[in-house]
């Protein structure tokens, strides 16, 4: 059964286009590649919204030696996972396959303080939100985050690996082109076209675990 909410009243602000929000992946990149990518894109603030801060395959991404490096760059290093990350704490968050109800998501109040203190940082700084995917599409700061931040007239742009910007109307542009000639998968369906929830299952039921404990204390930018 596909649920649906109405978000009238999560997201409640109008519709502007003067507020810019950039998302990054930190994928398989070295430290060096990673700050290039920030400091060529003039980052001032990077947001951590990862549940779970810390990488198996790629270490130097766990939060206090991320921070250690960012800071270190010249750019303020921020950890809003609990607010803002994709594998919230909470059953009620998760259907019976372990997708995370991005619906529900947006209308817990932890969420939404979150949202609003996004917000307020971005109009003071150029923020970038990060994740570990290195694709957009596939990633919460997109499906989740980036959704609810562009109906508050919020222009989200993607920072790709090599580089360049992928605007969310270019990707957006790109998707339904692809639909129409029939290339996108079950797993590459867009938000609007199933219920409002992660593409696959990510909750390991009676295995999960906080990690907030490698989070380190630092300057709250906003």
């Amino acid at each position: 059964m596909v649920l649906k909410v109405d978000l009238t009243a999560v997201m409640s602000k109008p519709l502007t286009t003067t507020r810019r929000l950039f998302s990054i992946g930190h994928s398989n990149h070295t430290s060096e590649k990673f700050l290039d990518l920030l400091r060529q894109h003039r980052i001032e603030v990077l947001v951590d919204a990862r549940s779970h801060p810390y990488s198996r395959f790629t270490p130097h991404f766990r939060a206090r030696l991320l921070q250690e490096a960012v800071t270190g760059a010249g750019i303020e290093y921020l950890f809003m996972g609990k607010e803002l990350g994709g594998r919230p704490d909470g059953d009620e968050f998760y259907d019976a396959e372990g997708h995370v109800l991005y619906w529900r998501v947006a209308e817990s109040q932890l969420f939404l303080d979150g949202i609003a203190r996004l917000e307020n940082g971005i109009k003071k700084y150029r923020v970038a939100i990060m994740c570990s995917e290195e694709n957009p599409a596939v990633c919460h700061r997109r499906l989740l985050v980036g959704r609810v931040l562009k109906t508050r007239g919020v222009q989200l742009e993607h920072i790709r690996g090599d580089g360049s910007i992928l605007t969310e109307a270019e990707l957006q542009a790109e998707e339904d082109r692809r639909r129409t000639n029939g290339q996108i998968g079950l797993f590459e369906e867009s938000p609007q076209e199933t219920a409002w929830k992660s593409k696959q299952p990510v909750l390991q039921r009676g295995r999960r675990r906080s990690h907030l404990d490698d989070i380190p204390s630092s300057h709250q930018p906003f």
